[in-house]
């Protein structure tokens, strides 16, 4: 029988590059398949992420409320309470030092001595109160509160403070009135303590339908992205900041360069926003660094 003829080479070429064609395609239609499995796990993982984003921000909520919560109830109690005793105490002292006039100086002095520690013990009280929660900010308004606060930390520090605030300032509910003072009382904090500036100026305005408030300093300057990834008191002290103002639904953005000192600009909506409204995830971004 004869043998039958062998297929012409360009043949049995097209025949491999089929075979190897198809090779590849089966090693593609593997790797898309593994792909998409990463892609599915990937998106998951993202998915769980956001969910435990979203817990924390949401339990960070709830611990500033809380805070706040508690500072007003102990600044109360330290103002009406504590402070009438004591306030009390001195009465009773000056009513005994009149009698002690009679029968001896000795008696006299101490009590003096007494009554100026009363004193000066209610006068730390009140501080304390003010500085926890001040009256102002929930009797009278932002601005009242603000000038209040300036007034003492310029006698106690020697900083010139300036405080310019328009007509508007208070058309905010009082979410946004804590979170605005919250973040002037954490700046001036900052200020104070690292920025070595000789002066303070502050501005409330409206800016379409949102109240914008702007702190500058001509202290020091800092590398603001380093110190929000840093460890430390100063590094929670911006995040607290910056979440103050998430909590209304603004925004707060930090620019520190040399020679220009230190700008901080918080911008809220004058309409208080639902403070359970989901928002996107995004770290905070510093403007300039």
């Amino acid at each position: 029988m004869p043998t039958p003829p062998a297929p012409p080479r360009h043949v049995a070429a097209l025949a491999r590059s089929r075979t190897r064609l198809q090779q590849e395609t089966i090693r593609r239609k593997a790797a898309e398949a593994a792909l998409a499995r990463n892609d599915s796990r990937h998106q998951r993982m993202l998915e769980r992420s956001d969910r435990l984003q979203e817990q924390l921000r949401c339990m960070s909520r709830l611990i500033i409320s809380a805070q706040e919560d508690e500072r007003r109830r102990i600044s109360r109690e330290l103002h009406d309470v504590v402070g009438q005793t004591l306030a009390g105490i001195g009465v009773r002292l000056a009513t005994l030092g009149k009698a002690a006039r009679l029968n001896g100086a000795s008696l006299a002095r101490d009590i003096a001595r007494t009554q100026h520690l009363v004193t000066t013990s209610v006068d730390l009280v009140h501080r304390f109160a003010r500085d926890l929660r001040p009256a102002e900010l929930d009797d009278l308004g932002l601005v009242p509160a603000l000038r209040a606060h300036l007034a003492m930390l310029a006698q106690r520090t020697g900083l010139r403070l300036h405080l310019r605030a328009a007509p508007d300032a208070e058309a905010i509910g009082a979410p946004g009135r804590t979170a605005l003072f919250r973040v002037a009382q954490e700046a001036l904090t900052n200020v104070i303590r690292h920025a070595q500036a000789a002066a303070v100026r502050i501005t409330i305005r409206r800016v379409g339908d949102q109240l914008r408030m702007v702190i500058h300093d001509d202290g020091r300057s800092f590398p603001v992205a380093r110190v929000l990834h840093a460890p430390g008191g100063r590094r929670l002290g911006l995040l607290g900041m910056h979440e103050r103002i998430a909590m209304v639904g603004g925004r707060l953005t930090i620019a520190s360069s040399p020679g220009a000192g230190t700008t901080i600009t918080a911008t809220i909506p004058l309409r208080p926003s639902d403070p359970n409204r989901r928002r996107p995830h995004a770290a905070p971004r510093p403007a300039g660094g």
